[in-house]
């Protein structure tokens, strides 16, 4: 968000049923700002608000590519982790179509995780934090030139389940913002609520284990906290600090679902913003709604389209964007924004992912039918709505190319998880040696 969006992470490709599009240089990125018609509330007037100056957005052209195709096979309807939808071997890591680039990239960014990898229980159930021991040692001296030898090295490509792999993106958002309010400036942006209490069902019944609830105590009582439309109207007056003020609600909202962001302040400085938590209300993708209702024409079906339509439709869309009953609560970072691992996340090579189904912190080959997604990514965050096996969500960075790239990123294709080699024959053995709840696929 879940990288950019957090530890409880909010993702942008299912809110906005994001459509297809594709890499275009930057040369295509026109630079000359324009003024956007500013949203205006109920009771204001234009003058009362401050003009979005925005770029126009990047065309973003689609790039098509061939997916390597997955093993066939059959999963058991509602396997829970990866070991119980079934592994299979994969390619050779060194036949993977990656650039030396992009194993760099996914170098820095593995050896970045491992601490990580190495320590925390591995959810989906196929590794242990030994195992990625030696490839964790040899990924800090790596020579120059050597990255896609050193994966070839450490590590076997696996296909979780059927591998059919859906990936949508994310990015960093930047939008105007100023730390103090201000003619034009009257959005809140709230930290943490002090009475927001985390609860985690499982300290009070086995069957619960993994599942959180949050709310607020009122009186004995332990009740749901305000959700989008309450906090909007006022009802955290007193009871959250404010640590900024944004210009405009729907570029706000916007950036709740990436979890994290940077405010453009009126002095050019940037204050930047990370994901702390949110209300425990859930999380309803507009994007859907739209579609359902019939409000977005053909083509229109990307953040791009959706931003557009709530523009013109100001009233319409302040109640639709209330629907959405999640709000998420920011602190100010002064880093780079950090993944749900707790580090710095990277554009075109961190993604995130389900845990159950992918190591946090494991290496992961996309190969999808577009070629600007086709590559090697690293799992450091994970998603609200990332569920599920061989789901991942994208992230592009900052900056207008990143936004135009991300808002339309749908792709589909084959995802390659790439864990320390012996993996898959351990795995093997524990199941013929009679382990019940080990599962490896067969076609």
């Amino acid at each position: 968000m879940p990288g950019p969006r957090g530890a409880g992470a909010l993702l942008l490709g299912l809110s906005l049923a994001a459509c297809g599009g594709g890499v275009v240089p930057p040369a295509r990125i026109t630079p000359a700002p324009v003024i956007a018609d500013p949203v205006i509330e109920e009771g204001r007037t234009p003058a009362m608000r401050a003009p979005v100056i925005r770029a126009p957005a990047p065309v973003v052209s689609i790039v098509p590519a061939t997916p390597l195709r997955a093993v066939p096979v059959t999963v058991a309807p509602g396997a829970a982790t990866a070991l119980a939808a079934g592994i299979l071997p994969g390619p050779s890591v060194a036949d993977l179509p990656m650039t030396e680039a992009q194993a760099e990239a996914g170098r820095t960014a593995f050896a970045l995780s491992c601490p990580g990898l190495t320590r925390r229980a591995d959810a989906s159930g196929l590794t242990r934090g030994a195992d990625w021991g030696p490839a964790c040692d040899a990924a800090r001296a790596v020579g120059a030139g050597q990255a896609r030898s050193f994966f070839a090295a450490y590590f076997e490509a696996v296909q979780v389940g059927d591998g059919q792999a859906f990936a949508t993106g994310y990015y960093e958002p930047e939008i105007a913002g100023s730390r103090e309010r201000r003619a034009g400036y009257d959005v809140p942006i709230y930290a943490r609520p002090g009475d927001l209490v985390d609860v985690d069902l499982g300290l009070f019944s086995d069957e619960l284990k993994g599942r959180k609830i949050r709310g607020r105590v009122e009186g004995t009582n332990f009740v749901p906290y305000p959700d989008r439309a309450r906090i909007e109207e006022g009802a955290l007056a007193g009871r959250a600090r404010v640590i900024a003020w944004a210009a405009d609600p729907v570029e706000f909202f916007f950036l709740q679902i990436q979890g994290s962001g940077r405010l453009r302040l009126p002095d050019g400085g940037v204050m930047r913003i990370g994901y702390e938590t949110q209300n425990g209300r859930a999380y309803t993708g507009i994007g859907k709604l739209m579609r359902d209702r019939g409000l977005l024409q053909p083509g229109q079906a990307s953040m791009q389209g959706i931003v557009g339509w709530l523009r013109a439709n100001p009233e319409q869309g302040r109640t639709l964007m209330r629907e959405n009953r999640s709000f998420v609560f920011f602190r100010e970072l002064s880093t780079a924004p950090l993944g749900a691992m707790g580090y710095p996340v990277a554009g075109r090579v961190s993604a995130a992912a389900d845990p159950k189904f992918t190591p946090l912190g494991a290496p992961v080959f996309l190969s999808l039918d577009r070629a600007d997604a086709t590559g090697l990514w690293v799992a450091q965050d994970t998603g609200g709505a990332i569920k599920g096996a061989n789901r991942f969500d994208t992230f592009w960075g900052a900056g207008a190319f990143a936004e135009a790239t991300a808002g339309g990123m749908s792709a589909r294709g084959t995802a390659f998880l790439l864990l320390p080699k012996g993996t898959l024959a351990r795995l093997n053995g524990a199941r013929s040696g009679g382990v019940s709840d080990v599962s490896v696929a067969t076609p």
